[in-house]
């Protein structure tokens, strides 16, 4: 966790590799030399020119050209870049009917990975809701899938692995065109889980992920506060408008509480991802969780909950960081009082914390927390490490 979005091109050329599929697409960055790339074209073919910066509905919004020559994909850069957008796909133009659109789309859920699949595709997919089928990619849904597409059994398990193996969260291609049992990505949107590349072998890293260029204030704050401590600090918001915000410290105990979010099915309303760790002083710990705390106010959700959670610290001094925690969290406390209480409903009865914790000073920072929590009614639950992490992360959704 979090999830992160892939470039068009890099995605693709990830699955078409392992499917052993050609592509030819060309990715064009701020340092491209774009006279040099037009010299490889060929005269006598025609092209798609596309933003490749994770952009929703690109076609309806003017952001992908299609059928076009050589002698054009200049200045339809140059129109392009005039919006605002700085990385772009130039791929060649597969000439299809409509009607030969269709959509696949993989998704890894609780259950496993699941396949949405129509045989009607295209920029009006939403339009055709009701054709969407689901299915488990077990045997059975590999073979459903399979016969819908026109694909052979072989390459849907293919890209079943695939998507395993590189540790893909979504993966959409829509539309997806078939010719001779040949599959044509003409539209690919991939996600993948960024805590998975070093499993996922190589596959991708830092440089396929698209940029998040628009950082939030409070995401600017914690990156100055690590580029000028000796602890470590990150912030991620994931849904500025969430109802569950986590204020965590440790890589590995926050991984565990982000996935058990996921697993409970709660992933669309986790608002913010982020840690603390390397024994931070008070004062670092509580600029922290003032900006977690900024982004709760912020938050147009109706129900707001808190986890503070961890694992068992070798050496961060829980006393420390949890008094700065509590400075923070008592300067917020009215509005606090006066938000929502429960991520999956309930009563608006003020933001409800819970926490779970454990290593040096325990014992006193979980006193003064809970005392803290009761004293201004935002108590959800205070807890040791005699509480398995993933069970605070359902009390709270409870």
């Amino acid at each position: 966790m979090p999830r992160v979005k892939l470039f068009e091109h890099n995605a693709k050329r990830i699955v078409c590799k392992r499917l052993f599929f050609p592509y030819n697409g060309i990715a064009v960055t701020p340092q491209t030399d774009i006279d040099s790339v037009i010299k490889t074209l060929a005269y006598d073919k025609k092209y798609v020119v596309k933003v490749d910066q994770g952009v929703k509905k690109r076609f309806k919004n003017g952001l992908v050209v299609l059928n076009i020559g050589r002698a054009e994909i200049k200045t339809t850069l140059d129109n392009l870049k005039a919006k605002g957008f700085d990385y772009f796909l130039i791929e060649e133009f597969v000439a299809h009917n409509a009607d030969e659109e269709k959509y696949l789309c993989l998704e890894r859920e609780r259950e496993g990975i699941t396949a949405s699949v129509s045989a009607t595709g295209g920029v009006d997919i939403e339009n055709n809701a009701g054709a969407i089928k689901k299915y488990l990619l077990d045997d059975a849904g590999c073979e459903a899938v399979a016969k819908q597409i026109g694909l052979d059994l072989k390459t849907i398990t293919k890209l079943e692995q695939i998507f395993d193996d590189c540790y893909f969260s979504f993966l959409e291609i829509n539309p997806l065109v078939v010719s001779n049992n040949i599959p044509y990505f003409l539209d690919m949107a991939a996600q993948v889980d960024s805590a998975g590349q070093f499993f996922a072998n190589h596959a991708w890293n830092e440089t396929d992920i698209v940029p998040n260029n628009k950082k939030t204030p409070q995401e600017n704050a914690v990156a100055v506060l690590k580029k000028n401590s000796q602890a470590s600090f990150s912030l991620s918001v994931i849904n500025p408008d969430g109802a569950i915000f986590l204020l965590l410290s440790g890589g590995g105990g926050s991984l565990v509480v982000a996935d058990e979010v996921y697993n409970l099915g709660y992933a669309d309303k986790l608002a913010n991802y982020g840690e603390y760790s390397g024994n931070p002083n008070e004062e670092e710990t509580y600029f922290y969780a003032k900006q977690v705390l900024s982004l709760l106010k912020n938050s147009k959700s109706d129900k707001k909950i808190i986890i503070i959670g961890g694992g068992v610290a070798n050496f961060t001094d829980v006393r420390v960081t949890f008094r700065g925690i509590i400075r923070a969290l008592d300067e917020e406390k009215d509005a606090l009082s006066a938000q929502g209480g429960s991520a999956s409903g309930g009563n608006k009865s003020g933001v409800k914390i819970f926490v779970r914790r454990g290593g040096p000073g325990q014992t006193e920072g979980l006193a003064m927390m809970k005392e803290f929590l009761e004293k201004n009614n935002l108590c959800g639950g205070v807890y040791g490490p005699e509480l398995p992490l993933q069970e605070i992360v359902k009390l709270a959704i409870k």
